[in-house]
């Protein structure tokens, strides 16, 4: 890039901290600047460069951006109405192509396939660290930064160049490491990059972060201020992350892609399983815990009731809020450029809260009936594995009794599936007779309220409006505030929060998973899980297993386990973008994505009618080729040394 070329460092943030004492480190927009030359003269201008960097960071709080949270399976939007659509949506439902890509984050299609909104532009944002990096490095450069803020500088700046390789290799596999921008007076030849062999990447990735980790701050003295700045915590958890993805079946000798070379005849994935991968991959996550731990991390649990709750919706609260309650103590790394935007989509009106229009809560994301069958039975073990509870006709239905007041309305008939389950069905999901506790449901904020949802067609809840609908009858209750303001017959006044990148539980399950690869059927492995369980409300694995499964003895062997392990990744991080990439990791995407979307029967306007399942749209997912992006028609003609993805 030449001294005079114009780069663009100004970049919009949307959804900031709505409190004016919070402002964050990301809520200062950098102000245009001309030329590189004076980027650097001072420390001033030196920092707009920085928060350019932080700018490209993913903007996960809004579904329409985290690719994760819509390209695979379990949230599903109205089928026949397009309002709410996006590219991730259209990749769920097969839509991926090669002539222009969808959620295009290699060529920086500046339409993304959807002819409406921007993308990232990862390479750009590489570009952009590349340049901070070679002129920061620079100790004639922004001459009145101190060495201890360069130094910390250098380090933020080099986590966000791993992570921005790291968020491309997650969707495309391998991919060019650009270590330097090409010099101004390259020719042609010297601008195209090739992709790099995946083990080589890792090594890459996993070296540049460690270089960052040294020089990043434990925890962040200055909160007022600097919220969302990277630290060592975080730096440990990306690179925990990283070498989870590398170890796992997707990336540690995947068999599908043996023949996968370059046009150099470099092999890009290595055929052979490597054990080490995956002792790797544990001991960067027992650090990213140790480090998260050592800053205060903790599993979230709600304390200093003022409310008189009952122990059912005090349990629920620790669950739905490890993910609303800002800065939390259990999010190791939350996105201070990206607030969850998205509560409107998850509420839906409801009885006994005011007569809000369908525009300000419509609900209209929706979860498959998989998903709800996905969750434990209120033993803590799956509903096809309980030995005392029988869900074989699990869309039969019963009415609700008083005994289950806080989870459903008394008196309501609604389908077996929705009874005698775990607390994290009723915390993550809203279905037809469901209960949905918001602190001002009533003017004392008890739990003892009247705010239910009612689903049928023609309902508060249900079909009925052109736009605004649920496709399934589930709704998702895990990310909306408990203490937004939606009684009202006012616009709802949203409790925005930092979208929760990574959680200590995410790192707990990670240990856990990497354990049982490395010692089959460790006890410390189950130890962590059952942290995780413990505040979900469940008893632990050994007792729920053996006391209550069809298959007692399921955890003492590395498969059973590593059955175990996996589901609860799904269930404790379900509707957070998380799914889609484990079950592509672990090669389980071709099995699970195959499988029909299917809902309640969202017309019917009677019990009998409603609760019946139905099917919503036959997924399709085709492996190898689906597990990998394509880089699209356009990538490959402009760089003749860049290869497809194979299948496509």
């Amino acid at each position: 890039m030449k001294k005079k070329k114009i780069i663009a460092l100004a970049v919009v943030f949307t959804a900031f901290c709505s409190i004016t004492s919070c402002k964050k480190y990301l809520d200062i927009v950098p102000d245009n600047v001309a030329v590189i030359e004076n980027a650097f003269k001072l420390r001033i201008e030196a920092e707009k460069y920085l928060f350019t960097c932080y700018s490209y960071l993913p903007k996960n709080g809004d579904g329409w951006f985290n690719a994760g949270m819509m390209s695979g399976d379990e949230i599903w939007l109205p089928q026949t109405d397009k309002a709410h659509w996006h590219p991730a949506f259209q990749i769920a439902q097969g839509e991926q192509n090669r002539s222009r890509p969808l959620f295009n984050e290699w060529g920086g299609d500046l339409k993304g396939g959807d002819g409406r909104y921007n993308y990232l532009m990862m390479f750009r944002a590489i570009r952009h660290c590349n340049i901070f990096l070679q002129n920061i490095k620079d100790p004639t450069k922004a001459p009145d930064l101190g060495i201890a803020e360069r130094e910390r500088w250098i380090g933020e700046v080099e986590f966000l160049k791993a992570y921005y390789h790291y968020y491309l290799m997650r969707m495309y596999g391998p991919i060019p490491l650009i270590d330097v921008n090409a010099p101004e007076s390259s020719d042609p030849e010297g601008l195209y990059y090739k992709r790099a062999p995946i083990d080589e990447t890792v090594n890459y990735l996993s070296t540049l972060l460690d270089a960052a980790t040294e020089k990043l701050p434990q925890r962040i003295s200055d909160e007022n201020k600097e919220l969302g700045r990277i630290t060592k915590p975080i730096a440990l958890a990306v690179k925990a992350k990283l070498l989870l993805m590398a170890a796992s079946p997707l990336f540690n000798g995947n068999p599908d892609y043996a023949g996968f070379r370059d046009k150099e005849n470099t092999t890009l994935f290595n055929p052979v399983f490597d054990l080490k991968k995956w002792e790797k991959a544990r001991d960067a996550a027992k650090a990213a815990i140790a480090s998260a731990e050592l800053n205060g991390s903790a599993l979230y649990t709600y304390t200093n009731d003022s409310y008189g709750l009952n122990a059912e919706t005090k349990t629920q609260l620790n669950i739905r809020n490890a993910v609303t309650t800002r800065w939390s103590t259990e999010h190791v790394w939350a996105l201070s450029n990206s607030y969850f935007v998205n509560e409107a989509l998850c509420m839906p009106p409801m009885a006994g809260i005011a007569n809000v229009d369908r525009f300000q809560l419509q609900g209209v994301w929706g979860a498959p009936l998989k998903i709800a069958k996905m969750f434990y039975t209120k033993n803590g073990v799956p509903i096809d594995e309980d030995k005392t509870l029988d869900f074989a006709n699990y869309m039969q239905t019963r009415v609700a009794t008083t005994s289950e007041r806080f989870t459903i309305e008394p008196g309501f008939a609604t389908a077996r599936l929705n009874y005698d389950r775990e607390p994290r069905f009723y915390a993550d999901l809203g279905f037809d007779g469901s209960k949905w506790y918001m602190k001002d449901a009533t003017s004392t904020s008890s739990d003892i309220n009247p705010v239910y949802v009612q689903s049928k067609n023609a309902e508060r809840s249900g079909f009925g409006h052109f736009t605004n609908w649920n496709e399934t009858g589930y709704f998702i209750k895990k990310l909306v505030h408990w203490e937004s303001t939606t009684n009202t017959n006012n616009a709802p006044t949203w409790k925005t929060y930092p979208w929760p990148e990574i959680r200590l539980a995410d790192l707990y399950l990670m240990y856990a998973e990497a354990l049982n690869e490395v010692e089959p059927g460790s006890a410390t492995a189950i130890s962590y899980v059952d942290r995780v369980r413990t505040r979900a409300g469940l008893k632990g694995v050994v007792e729920s297993w053996t006391t209550y499964s069809k298959n007692p003895s399921k955890y003492t062997s590395q498969n059973g386990l590593r059955e175990i392990i996996r589901r609860e990744r799904l269930i404790e991080l379900a509707f957070e973008g998380q799914r889609f990439w484990d079950l592509r990791r672990w090669k389980l995407a071709a099995e699970e994505l195959n499988k029909d979307i299917t809902g309640l029967s969202v017309l019917g306007k009677t019990t009998e009618s409603y609760n019946i399942e139905r099917t919503i749209f036959n997924q399709t997912f085709i492996a190898p080729r689906d597990y990998l992006w394509p880089i699209g028609d356009n990538e490959i003609r402009k760089n003749p040394k860049l290869v497809e993805n194979p299948g496509w």
